[in-house]
């Protein structure tokens, strides 16, 4: 949620910021509608302020009156208390309507992209960052997509999932699962050398967790929801562990807040389905391991850099072969100030797969989450939030059974060996 003062203080880079999101002169309206709704809270709360101090130098005559036998100048002026007592409810009344105006709009806004963020509304005009320049994998005539060695070599069962829950929930067996497994624990090996402290965290979050962080109330539909105890399981695990933060006051002395976790991740991915799809191209539950950072403002966009070298040096040991896109303001998530995403080449698909996101949030986050910091001079200020997908399985599955495959089998790379205990499929 951008912060009011920001809002007030930088109106123009704001609205700059919303039409570099696309955002239409109606849409645009808003800033003026929360300064307006801001402006009467202010007051508001100065009226209100202006009853309470009243009733209490009212309150305090009255006691004094009352020493010295003056009874009906007493009652008089408790009746004037009465009076502004109830004036002071009715704009108790009025304040809560009009914080939870305000509220509401402020939630509907997007963060505000960065400077170095390109325009664009979709995502063939994200800014290739760095491209691939190597030769791509050369395969045999007879290459299959990734869903069809799963079931020549028995690695994962999707209509075994829609038996046991619905599509789009795949089962991994055999081989298929110990290489899931060895991924999963290699991500979380190279996090942690990598100075990450490991989480591990619950997998559903209440209410305020995921509204801390964004998904509510923008993705509410696209997360699965447990309404009998009103919790919802994670989408990514940057949900519970960035609201590991929230409601605290840091030292500056311990910024960055490096951490990494390994869960499973659940969405609906509402209205995503067609022939593009297939396989492991979206599935509904997919394991991650994610790393999250709370850093000192000044600092945060030199870490982003080095969380996008984090998950390059990933995309190395894997061997697969990968871009780096800038996202366009009209292709970024709704809490991103800048984003940067992985995608790796399918070679039986021949298309690129997105396989990491990594974002610098801001402030976004951390005003929702009210996590802060005490400078060196003992000033109050807002932590930056950021994460990356470091990475995602599913796709980083696909991408490897398709570009290792041979008449042979299927080669594991070097990375995975101590992990998987075998070389090939």
């Amino acid at each position: 949620m951008l912060q009011l003062k920001t809002i007030r203080d930088e109106k123009q880079r704001i609205l700059s910021g919303l039409r570099k999101r696309n955002w239409t002169s109606q849409q645009l309206k808003v800033v003026d509608n929360i300064l307006l709704l801001d402006e009467n809270r202010r007051s508001g709360q100065k009226l209100l302020d202006d009853f309470l101090a009243e009733q209490n130098r009212l309150s305090k005559q009255i006691g004094q009156m009352m020493a010295q036998g003056k009874k009906e100048e007493a009652e008089a002026l408790k009746a004037q208390v009465s009076q502004l007592k109830e004036k002071s409810k009715a704009q108790e009344d009025v304040q809560r309507t009009t914080e939870g105006s305000l509220e509401t709009l402020l939630y509907s806004v997007p963060n505000c992209p960065h400077k170095t963020v390109p325009k664009g509304k979709t995502p063939e005009e994200n800014k290739v960052a760095k491209d691939w320049t190597k030769p791509f994998p050369t395969l045999p005539e007879d290459a299959l997509a990734h869903w069809d060695l799963a079931k020549k070599y028995n690695l994962f069962d999707l209509e075994l999932g829609v038996k046991l829950t619905g599509a789009g929930f795949p089962v991994y067996r055999g081989k298929g699962a110990r290489l899931q497994r060895a991924l999963i624990q290699f991500f979380l090996d190279e996090a942690v050398k990598a100075g990450f402290e490991e989480i591990a965290p619950p997998l559903l979050v209440n209410e305020d967790s995921a509204r801390g962080t964004g998904q509510l109330p923008d993705k509410e539909g696209q997360m699965y929801h447990c309404t009998v105890d009103n919790l919802y399981l994670i989408p990514t695990a940057e949900v519970p562990v960035t609201n590991i933060v929230r409601d605290e006051i840091l030292a500056e002395k311990d910024l960055p807040m490096k951490m990494t976790a390994y869960t499973p991740c659940f969405r609906r991915e509402a209205g995503a389905w067609g022939a593009h799809v297939r396989g492991l191209n979206r599935v509904h539950q997919f394991d991650k391991v994610e790393i999250v950072v709370i850093d000192h403002p000044e600092q945060s966009y030199k870490t982003h850099q080095s969380m996008v070298r984090h998950v390059e040096k990933l995309m190395v040991k894997l061997a697969l072969p990968y871009r780096i896109l800038l996202l366009c303001g009209g292709d970024m998530g709704f809490a991103s100030a800048k984003t940067y995403d992985f995608e790796v080449w399918s070679a039986a698909q021949k298309r690129w797969l997105e396989v990491s996101s990594v974002s610098n949030f801001e402030t976004f986050q951390t005003n929702r989450l009210k996590t802060r910091f005490r400078d060196a001079n003992g000033q109050i200020q807002m932590a930056h939030s950021l994460n990356g997908s470091a990475m995602a399985l599913a796709r980083i599955v696909a991408a490897l059974l398709e570009n290792n495959q041979t008449a042979e089998g299927i080669n594991i790379p070097k990375a995975l060996w101590k992990y998987t205990g075998f070389k090939t499929i």
